[in-house]
């Protein structure tokens, strides 16, 4: 791509490392494109953190034609910066881009645009230990039309953002409740996509759950409210019985890129994983004999995520004396360890910014 370069008059001041938080501070740069029906992709820059002007009429803002995705920069200890997957994100918004009828944006170009305004502000992925750049990459409609249908514009953007680690405190399991009042997702819907509105409608569950005690909810299927799919916004997997089990891929949940290391990991450990769907009666039932040994979500941006607790109904089951699992510490360990440099990548999955 032909990258244009619109430079910054007063560079900000960087952040303190130590204490980053999440999605806090934003960096001085952004990448945008833009799409129309005669010229297709064009108009690639990398230009100064700001605003997006709109008209009051613009698509996105009526009828939620959006998506994105998310993905790190990591800084080694030699000080080389270093993708993880970045492939799978690209993939993955190409999906959700065709079930709501948006053009993609190519495998080659998106990651060539993530790779390149890393580049351009690498003194800002930072350094201390757990600290990462979060890439949000999205795409909107932006035509000015009232009316239902596919825009004749869009405009693709990438912002970054320096975080630490997304639990302050470490990784501490989490009590859930489990939710069979409203629904995440049913089949022929956009379950499997990243846009707005999925993460929109799942606020309410979690309102109800911090109202309850608990930190997030258990998401179950949309037409028997049975099978488990969702934590909040991750993947979960269980440990029953010496096994893995996770929902399967069958459009109601996210294809997470976390979730597809930790399976090819785990089955390379020689663990048999099962992706299948797994009824809430069996699971609290796992939970009240012991057989339910571990659970954990897993997502971009804590990576995994320990379950203490699940509250269904008038019922709850501890797991592993809420405690985080052995193998869910060393699933992170691994993980993480592959991400920041530190462990072998002999899957092939990082990729260099240079």
């Amino acid at each position: 791509m032909d990258i244009r370069f619109e430079k910054r008059e007063h560079l900000q001041e960087k952040p303190d490392q130590k204490n980053l938080g999440f999605g806090k501070h934003f960096t001085d740069y952004m990448f945008v494109m833009d799409w129309d029906k005669e010229q297709g992709w064009h108009d690639a820059a990398i230009v100064p953190y700001g605003g997006i002007p709109m008209d009051p009429a613009t698509m996105v803002l009526h009828y939620a034609q959006e998506t994105f995705e998310g993905l790190k920069a990591y800084r080694t200890a030699e000080g080389k910066i270093q993708l993880f997957r970045p492939e799978m994100n690209a993939r993955r918004m190409i999906k959700s881009n065709e079930r709501l009828c948006m053009p993609g944006v190519p495998e080659e170009m998106f990651v060539e645009a993530v790779k390149a305004l890393v580049k351009a502000q690498e003194d800002w992925v930072p350094s201390e230990p757990g600290t990462s750049l979060y890439i949000r990459p999205f795409m909107f409609a932006t035509e000015a039309s009232l009316g239902v249908h596919m825009a004749k514009s869009y405009k693709f953007v990438i912002i970054t953002t320096p975080v630490g680690a997304y639990y302050a405190e470490g990784i501490n399991p989490v009590k859930i409740l489990v939710e069979d009042e409203y629904v995440r997702a049913v089949k022929g819907g956009t379950g499997f996509t990243k846009c707005g509105g999925n993460y929109a409608s799942s606020i309410a569950g979690q309102v109800k759950a911090e109202k309850m005690g608990c930190t997030q909810v258990l998401w179950l299927d949309g037409v028997h409210r049975k099978y488990v799919e969702e934590v909040g916004t991750m993947n979960i997997m269980f440990k029953i019985a010496g096994e893995i089990y996770t929902a399967p891929l069958e459009g109601t949940v996210l294809p997470g890129v976390t979730r597809d290391s930790l399976i090819h990991i785990l089955r390379d450990w020689g663990y048999k994983v099962n992706e299948t769907h797994l009824s809430i009666d069996d699971l609290m039932k796992a939970g009240h004999d012991g057989t339910l040994e571990e659970a954990f979500g897993t997502g971009t941006a804590a990576v995994v995520s320990p379950v203490g607790e699940f509250v269904y109904k008038d019922d709850s089951v501890i797991v592993n004396d809420f405690k985080i699992g052995e193998l869910t510490q060393k699933l992170y360990d691994t993980l993480t360890g592959i991400q920041w440099g530190k462990l072998e990548d002999k899957y092939g999955w990082t990729t260099p910014v240079e």
